[in-house]
């Protein structure tokens, strides 16, 4: 599934494209993707204009003038291309590109009309259009925790969301409720480069290992949009490229291989935590 960066990548390859653009022709392919599409869904995207493009936590969110949001979750196989060719002339509609392409639209911004699709071949993903004024009310934003890239993510945040708790560390950091966004690859990164052991009781860890984490996290995730996210099988962004972090990885799908900070450490291990799989390595992190 698509993680923070290979989200974040996506926002900015669609925001030159749609923010400040008007949505034309737009065309609905099927009736569902892992839920239904709203009511009237190509009725209230046709004629509005995306005011920005935002991201939150692994959702993509687009306030439209209409005063409604169209969001965007890209599951496991979602992904928006653009066409990038300048049109004199619409088509009389914006046809599907091949059997996964589920909404193809025009973008005119600047003069320019941008041919935009979402392809998703196993239909894991979903949108909506929530009204703006309600989201951090909608049930899909409602108790989500901070954003690991926003100062509000701290040692102090962590340290009291993680007061008393016997979960492992790992499978706490994956709960949406104490940070939006950070998902499997980038924690096993971070609590390697932080040098925590996967299996450490969240409520263990001291102020100055918490601090260590958050760097290690932020900076992973940096690293990673930096590199336009990391591309294992489905992962694609706006332009139809791929990211490159996985080729940076120091642990995550490296189980038997060398610990890249000493050779002489034991080779990473793999272990299933809360129905994911963890890599880590028993030298560098020691409970």
């Amino acid at each position: 599934m698509p993680e923070l960066p290979e989200v974040e990548t996506v926002r900015r390859g669609l925001e030159p494209v749609l923010a400040g653009a008007t949505l034309d022709r737009v065309r609905q392919n099927r009736a569902d993707l892992r839920f239904a599409f709203p009511d009237r869904f190509v009725d209230r995207l046709e004629g509005a204009t995306v005011l920005s493009v935002g991201r939150r936590a692994k959702y993509l969110l687009m306030p439209l003038s209409t005063g409604e949001t169209w969001v965007t979750h890209l599951g496991m196989t979602g992904r928006f291309t653009l066409d990038g060719e300048m049109l004199g002339e619409f088509e009389t509609n914006a046809p599907a590109r091949g059997p996964h392409e589920h909404l193809s639209l025009y973008a005119t911004g600047k003069g320019v009309a941008t041919r935009v699709g979402y392809a998703d071949a196993r239909r894991f993903g979903f949108m909506g259009l929530i009204p703006t004024d309600e989201i951090e009310a909608h049930p899909w934003f409602a108790g989500l925790g901070p954003e690991p890239m926003g100062n509000a993510f701290s040692a102090d945040h962590l340290k009291a969301r993680f007061k008393d708790r016997r979960q492992p560390v790992k499978v706490a950091l994956l709960d949406q409720r104490h940070v939006a966004g950070l998902g499997n690859i980038y924690v096993c990164e971070a609590l390697w480069r932080a040098g925590i052991s996967p299996g450490a009781a969240a409520g263990s860890l001291s102020q100055a290992r918490l601090e260590r984490l958050t760097i290690a996290a932020r900076d992973v995730l940096a690293e990673a949009i930096a590199a336009g996210g990391s591309t294992l099988r489905d992962f694609a962004n706006a332009e139809g490229g791929q990211g490159y972090f996985q080729h940076s990885f120091d642990v995550y799908g490296r189980e038997g291989q060398p610990c890249r900070r000493n050779a002489d450490h034991p080779v990473i291990r793999r272990q299933v935590q809360g129905g994911r799989s963890t890599f880590w390595c028993p030298a560098c992190q020691k409970r």
